[in-house]
């Protein structure tokens, strides 16, 4: 039987673990990573921590195979990644900087994100102030939990009087693609990545 339920601390090493594991356009990244928590990093674990109120995991007998977290307003939130969260990790991975982007692995492209974190255009969040990561284990894909999972975050959401939510979405990853467009996703004309919005309605 599965369940979602709201993230509890205890939770938070599924998440790393399953941010890794669906890190690599919704595959496993573990091939690429030698450190695996890097992912989790920037993608879940930070969103757990500081916006626990918008923080759900899915969970069946083998324990914790899923989760989706977000922020309710984008600007606000790289702002406090910026005072809370970012500057620990900047002292414990360096940045790759000094060396060429085409000789980085996985873990300096990574590192490069922790120090200079990308910005959402202003054409995204304007009308979709808020956002959200979801990923599921296989085990769990295709069983109706994403849209559950989605559904609680929308709800609360709706709650805290988010009105509009956004979301980015790897051009290689069709299957989230499609996911997010089942969901009512549309997307957003932008000159930099792939993005989708809907109203909270």
């Amino acid at each position: 039987m599965s369940l979602v339920r709201p993230f509890a601390a205890a939770d938070l090493d599924s998440l790393y673990a399953i941010s890794l594991a669906t890190g690599d356009s919704g595959r496993d990244a573990s091939p690429l990573h030698q450190d695996g928590r890097l992912i989790g990093h920037i993608y879940s674990a930070p969103y757990a921590m500081l916006a626990p109120e918008l923080a759900f995991v899915a969970e069946d007998d083998q324990g914790v195979a899923g989760y989706v977290v977000g922020a309710a307003d984008t600007r606000t939130f790289d702002q406090q990644l910026e005072r809370d969260w970012w500057p620990a990790l900047r002292g414990q991975y360096p940045d790759p900087s000094g060396s060429a982007p085409d000789s980085w692995n996985a873990d300096q492209k990574r590192s490069f994100a922790i120090h200079h974190p990308s910005t959402t255009p202003d054409a995204v969040v304007g009308p979709f102030p808020a956002h959200m990561h979801m990923n599921l284990l296989p085990r769990l894909q295709g069983t109706g939990m994403g849209r559950k999972l989605f559904e609680r975050w929308i709800e609360q959401a709706r709650a805290v009087g988010v009105p509009g939510v956004h979301v980015g979405v790897s051009p290689l990853n069709a299957r989230g693609m499609g996911f997010w467009q089942a969901m009512g996703f549309e997307r957003i004309a932008t000159q930099s990545g792939v993005w989708l919005g809907q109203k909270v309605r």
